[in-house]
């Protein structure tokens, strides 16, 4: 066989080295150092500046840059045909469609999606039960992001529940990993008596915006954003990286009167940070375009080293708002617009039972009525009778919320009974106490491997034991975290319990267990809640709440006095030493 290459051959070969040079100066492994190209340059550029400087890339990075997770989408498919778990790298790639395998916790995936203002419409809603049916749980989870998540997908069904989830005119792309997460909003949008703003159409932009351009994708960490219209609930938007609060500025401060965006940065609970107010305020058009520069700035300058520093925050806190804000302006080629703090109206209060039960709209003839769900969880047979109710009997929007719960909307006065009744038959409740109503756990180590608890298990109990004992006749907010984490948000609790586990005996023995801290709260009540226990034996916890719960009623100054106000005049070695009193009665 002769050693000289066929002229088809000789084009192949100088086809794939063309090919192959072409890939490495996109992807950044530069030969002749050419500048990074394509959708990915920004996040390249960024890596190499931290190589260039000595630093080490944190190795979810390196597996960025070794392939684009939306490049290895064939991979998926193909692990799918085998029924194949993922090793480590894939499993980091894969979150970028939504999917994370949880082993050991469970040897399967858990899905999440995009849903953007958390609202889907009926049909798609009752999609979700044939997912879940086919392919998961069966049963769906409703998130602390207004969001939905799907468990128990054996590897062989990955593929076709992202697909499935398409096929709905819903998303899971970029719903995890180093990307930015779900886009929440007011659950009351465009029907709330009291909003400033309509969240809906701005919350949908952004989420638009972000699945339409790759260059969004792929940043120093996880980033959030969220759209609070001073509708009645809360949406915690203080939590997020990125907080757009809606606001009515004043006349005679130097700008046109009116609703406008307040814009605060830097909310991540998890490391005890809120949304700090800028003193920025921007019209709602515009909150798209300047999102789109925050972004931007972090994805060049946050940290691609340290994971536990990646966050917007730690640019913050290293920068100074001052320069952050000055680089966003840079990149919008226009000034800020601020104000001084006297400029804007107070907020509307929050209601902390307006997420349960029924509520009339703005609309006049038309209410919204609010579903207790059992910390989340729901059937499939649960969420199509509830697509079902809201399709016949309401305006055929599900509207989730960030208190694992969701509203329907739309039910006329003549409708409400019908609508009670027929959520009753789901053996679902829109009337719960007070504590369940404010009762938030996350998955918890019956999903989740970094859980030192199974919180949703000792949720339940802690709500059945306390509405036996406890005469509890005003809302109190518990948090359920298994782990640092934070994805139920322990420290903005008005008691919040982390994941811990407690040691038994000499020999190392442990068991599920507590850290509980006190006095957390959000918006005008924002604080990072306080230690009260350690170690605190799951078995043990429902009482140990209980006996907090028993300290307020009976030291509180008045029943107008919430808890967070009592646990924030209050001591902590005082209200440690009198629970342990009440528990010794």
């Amino acid at each position: 066989m002769s050693g000289d290459f066929t002229p088809d051959q000789k084009r192949y070969l100088e086809g794939f080295v063309s090919g192959l040079s072409a890939s490495r100066v996109a992807r950044g492994n530069v030969l002749g150092r050419s500048e990074p190209v394509g959708p990915d340059a920004i996040h390249l550029k960024a890596q190499d500046k931290v190589v260039a400087a000595g630093g080490k890339l944190a190795e979810q990075e390196k597996f960025k840059r070794d392939e684009h997770p939306f490049d290895a989408y064939p991979r998926l498919v193909q692990q799918a045909r085998d029924n194949q778990p993922p090793k480590p790298a894939d499993n980091f790639r894969w979150r970028y469609h939504g999917l994370f395998y949880v082993a050991p916790a469970q040897n399967s995936y858990m899905c999440r999606l995009r849903i953007p203002n958390g609202m889907l419409k009926h049909w798609q809603f009752a999609g979700i039960a044939d997912i879940a049916e086919q392919f998961c749980g069966p049963y769906a989870h409703v998130t602390t992001r207004a969001n939905l998540q799907l468990r128990e997908i054996e590897p062989k069904n990955a593929t076709n529940v992202i697909e499935a989830i398409q096929d709905l005119g819903l998303w899971s792309r970029g719903s995890g990993a180093d990307n930015i997460r779900n886009v929440t909003g007011t659950p009351t949008a465009g029907i709330d008596p009291q909003e400033l703003l309509d969240t809906r159409p701005h919350a949908r932009e952004w989420h638009f915006h972000i699945l339409n351009d790759r260059s969004l994708f792929g940043l120093p960490r996880k980033f959030n954003v969220a759209y609070d219209g001073a509708g009645r609930i809360a949406v915690l938007e203080d939590t997020n990286d990125i907080a757009f609060q809606a606001v009515r500025v004043r006349d005679g401060h130097g700008v046109e009167a009116g609703v406008y965006y307040r814009l605060a940065l830097g909310g991540i609970t998890g490391h005890r940070d809120f949304a700090r107010d800028t003193g920025v305020i921007l019209k709602p058009e515009e909150a798209t375009r300047v999102a789109d520069a925050i972004v931007r700035v972090f994805i060049e300058h946050g940290d691609r080293t340290n994971r536990n520093k990646a966050r917007l925050k730690y640019v913050l806190d290293a920068w100074g708002f001052d320069k952050f804000l000055k680089a966003v302006e840079e990149k919008l080629g226009t000034a800020l617009v601020r104000v001084a703090a006297e400029a804007i109206e107070p907020r509307a209060i929050f209601d902390k039972l307006a997420h349960i039960g029924v509520h009339p709209q703005k609309q006049a003839g038309l209410n919204w009525i609010g579903i207790a769900l059992n910390l989340g969880r729901l059937s499939p047979a649960q969420i199509r009778g509830l697509a079902e109710i809201a399709h016949t009997l309401g305006d055929g929007d599900i509207r989730l919320t960030v208190w694992q719960n969701l509203l329907i909307s739309g039910i006329s006065d003549a409708n409400v009974t019908a609508a009670l009744a027929a959520i009753e038959a789901l053996e679902l409740s829109t009337s719960v106490s007070p504590l369940r109503a404010g009762l938030v756990a996350c998955t918890g180590a019956t999903g989740c491997r970094f859980a030192a608890a199974h919180t949703k298990e000792d949720a339940d109990a802690i709500a059945a034991w306390c509405e036996q004992h406890v005469a509890l006749d005003t809302p109190v907010n518990i948090h359920l975290t298994g782990c640092h984490h934070s994805c139920a948000q322990h420290y903005i609790g008005d008691i919040g319990l982390i994941g811990a586990r407690v040691p038994v005996n000499d020999e190392g023995d442990t068991v599920d267990g507590y850290n509980i801290l006190v006095g957390g709260g959000y918006g005008p009540e924002a604080a990072i809640a306080r230690e009260l226990f350690q170690n605190v034996k799951a078995d043990d916890a429902p009482r140990t709440v209980a006996h907090i719960l028993t300290v307020y009623l009976r030291q509180r100054i008045s029943t107008t006095e919430s808890f967070a106000e009592f646990a924030r005049r209050t001591d902590t070695n005082v209200f440690r030493d009198i629970a342990k009193l009440e528990a010794a009665e």
